[in-house]
């Protein structure tokens, strides 16, 4: 075959002119899973050095063989790269292009040696062989029929998924989530998309409304159809759920959803907007209702009823009294301190005394003031009244905390319900609820508005439900604020704790969390002064490249040198995902430090992020068909790449995932304080600056550097502190569990 020699300087610096190549993928240097851009190295036939090629790819594997048309450019970084317009693939037309093509993860069924042993066997025919006469593979040593079975499903939906690739690479978008597209729809893939692109955004986890509309553009849907308005609303109001709130005001509402849809061609006016919102609400699509101040509010149905009815059950339960003996209750007391030799603070004495003889109570307080205590020794009265009891924690990592500090089992919410992967519910409702006497869930604060529904529609009008959390610190990940909802109420029992102990006095991560929840700037020392402080200041330099360098000081010196394992006892912990100084970043950096590549290492590349074996991951969406929730944090233990699944062990569990599920993970050497609730950590390293200003409030400060048990370490401006200590609008969101729970109890 004949070769395209490199052009020439003066060529490349001329009027771009097109040309094709062809050549083998060798390897990928760079992919953006958000826009499908690639740099990767192809091996041209008869060249000595590998060529730079740049462009946006449907999918591209090592062993590809691919003919490409652009033109050459000089980068002035990079140096002479071959600019991709189009391209197509053809089959390798060599043994060594065919094993790594078999080879390079595309078939499930087949890794490098399986792929060898093929290719030995069949040489060139090997392609054709597998496409017409698969059955043949039968004659390769160590290939069974059950694998020649996997490989040929694997092969004929590769096909299927190439030709979704093309449909959509013809239609200017990214085709990352081709895969994805072809699980959910099947042979339907190509006709959904045509007909309805913006079901793409209701139906597959990673595709959002800008990818279905980008491709409802390129296939000519109008951009004043009332079909887009509409999933622009659906949008919209998902968007609002995402920070937090149950719904909009309509004026907001069509404020944003105006932003949304305005392009260069068009700009909706707020009547066709409000119009649309109309239609809506008449097919209850949307729930429109004014509140004390006649404003119109927008709901999602999901979102309306779920409010209404947790409110609903919320007075049900507070209506069925037990007569309280609260003598009996302060000699228990009395003997259980005695024989503990402790004492309860009149605040404890309280609680212990509200939740024996409540049916929902609510134990609020910061860290230091004796929450766990108090709730154990209500455990104790519950067990010395012969309740049967069942505790409860929305993460597993506070399940696990809760069941250590109590001595009975406990469990998630989610395993607590008893959550079915087939119909997608709970087995324990109203219908089927929970057995159990007593229910304590801890780390309250992190309920949001669906779970605690599910919660409180298991609880029969027998039981006793108590939450504890502390409502200074962030709301829930997901929309509702229901712990502040319910405390703000004063429709609930409630009993704040706000003696900080002794013992918890002498810590300064309790003493600066304590003065940041009251507005005050805490006393943070420097770490040159006093290294065996468990609160500590860093400098860090007031711009975000020096927090970069000194996270990697503390973790390659420092922490080592206090005694502490950065692989399994740091988090690094940032208010956002983007910057230098955001969870992209650190963790690439971070994962460059903790768990360097190794030859010893399997390691796969999705998305634009390496995963590796070692790596700490978290997941990122709920997946009940797992049994694995958002925020779940895990290692990987093993990449399969004959069977293309990875392993994520969580606690003693482990979990396998697909590679067209990768998606759902992420490194987690860094995360967003939102995504630390409920988890506790030897070392917490928080990296604050002025950049973040959107995110810096008080109770994010309050709630990053209260998951520090041993060590927390603040680098940044001091700034960007006060910033966090002066505001709290954090706190506010679009809600009306409150004023639904005090018009039903007036």
């Amino acid at each position: 075959m004949s070769t395209t020699p490199l052009p020439s300087q003066q060529q490349v610096n001329a009027t771009p002119k097109h040309e094709s190549i062809t050549g083998v993928v060798e390897r990928l240097t760079y992919y953006s899973q958000e826009s499908g851009y690639t740099v990767a190295r192809l091996q041209r036939p008869g060249a000595k050095e590998l060529t730079t090629i740049t462009g946006s790819f449907a999918d591209i594997q090592p062993g590809q063989t691919l003919q490409l048309t652009g033109f050459w450019r000089e980068h002035p970084q990079y140096g002479l790269q071959f600019q991709v317009i189009n391209y197509k693939e053809s089959k390798p037309a060599t043994l060594t292009g065919i094993e790594k093509y078999l080879g390079s993860g595309l078939i499930k069924g087949v890794g490098p040696v399986t792929a060898k042993r093929i290719v030995a066997h069949f040489g060139i025919e090997t392609l054709d062989i597998i496409e017409n006469q698969i059955e043949r593979l039968s004659e390769v040593n160590g290939i069974a029929k059950k694998r020649i079975a996997m490989i040929q499903r694997a092969w004929n939906e590769q096909k299927a998924i190439k030709e979704v690739m093309v449909f959509l690479q013809g239609h200017g978008v990214s085709t990352t989530y081709a895969v994805k597209i072809y699980k959910q729809y099947g042979d339907k893939s190509i006709d959904t998309v045509t007909h309805n692109p913006y079901q793409l955004a209701a139906d597959i986890y990673g595709i959002g409304f800008l990818t279905a509309d980008k491709i409802a553009r390129n296939l000519g849907v109008p951009a004043d159809s009332e079909f887009r308005y509409r999933a622009g609303l659906v949008h919209a109001l998902s968007e609002a759920a995402e920070d937090g709130h149950c719904y909009l005001p309509q004026s907001e509402l069509i404020e944003n959803v105006i932003k949304l849809l305005t392009t260069q061609e068009h700009q909706p006016t707020e009547d066709a907007i409000a119009q649309t919102i109309k239609d809506m609400a008449l097919k209850d699509e949307l729930i429109r209702e004014r509140d004390a101040d006649k404003t119109l509010n927008c709901y999602k149905p999901t979102y309306f009823y779920t409010e209404q009815n947790l409110a609903q059950l919320v007075c049900e339960r507070l209506c069925y009294l037990i007569s309280p003996d609260i003598p009996r209750v302060r000699a228990w007391l009395e003997r259980f301190s005695n024989s503990r030799q402790v004492s309860l603070s009149p605040e404890q004495q309280q609680a212990v005394e509200v939740a024996a003889y409540s049916r929902f109570t609510v134990i609020t307080g910061g860290p230091g003031v004796g929450k766990t205590f108090c709730t154990s020794t209500i455990v104790s009265l519950w067990k010395a009244m012969g309740k049967s009891i069942a505790l409860a924690a929305p993460t597993g990592r506070a399940a696990q905390r809760l069941g250590e500090m109590t001595g009975l089992e406990a469990k998630t919410i989610h395993r607590l319900l008893e959550f079915d992967p087939r119909t997608r519910s709970f087995k324990r409702d109203r219908t089927n609820p929970l057995p159990q006497s007593a229910i304590i869930v801890d780390e309250a604060s992190m309920l949001d508005l669906f779970l605690a529904y599910s919660l409180v529609d298991a609880v029969s009008e027998n039981t006793q439900l108590l939450l504890v959390g502390d409502i200074d610190q962030l709301p829930s990940v997901g929309a509702g604020n229901v712990l502040a909802d319910l405390i703000n109420s004063r429709q609930v029992p409630v009993v704040r704790l706000t003696q900080v102990f002794r013992q918890a006095a002498t810590s300064k991560i309790i003493t600066a969390s304590h003065l940041i929840n009251r507005g005050q700037y805490p006393n943070i020392e420097s770490i040159s002064d006093t290294p065996q402080s468990d609160c500590l200041w860093h400098g860090g330099g007031l711009q975000p490249e020096h927090g970069v360098q000194a996270i990697s000081e503390l973790i390659t010196d420092l922490v080592p040198r206090l005694g502490f394992n950065p692989a399994t006892d740091v988090q690094v912990l940032a208010p956002m995902s983007r910057g230098l100084v955001g969870t992209r970043n650190l963790n690439n950096v971070l994962q460059q430090l903790i768990n360097p590549p190794s030859p010893e290492k399997i390691e796969i590349t999705r998305g634009g992020t390496v995963f590796r074996v070692g790596d700490r991951v978290i997941q990122l969406t709920n997946d009940y068909q797992r049994e694995v929730f958002n925020g779940d944090v895990g290692f990987i233990t093993t990449i399969d790449t004959e069977e293309q699944e990875v392993i994520v062990q969580y606690q003693e569990r482990d979990v396998t995932y697909d590679y067209a599920d990768m998606n759902e993970l992420a490194l987690a050497w860094s995360v967003s304080i939102h995504k630390s609730q409920g988890s506790e950590y030897p070392v917490v390293i928080l990296p604050l600056y002025t950049q973040h200003y959107m995110m810096l409030t008080r109770n994010l400060l309050y709630t990053g550097l209260t998951r520090a048990k041993k060590l927390a370490i603040i680098i940044g401006s001091k700034k960007a502190i006060s910033m966090c200590i002066r505001s709290t609008k954090s706190q506010e969101r679009y809600t009306r569990l409150q004023q639904r729970l005090q018009a039903a109890l007036q």
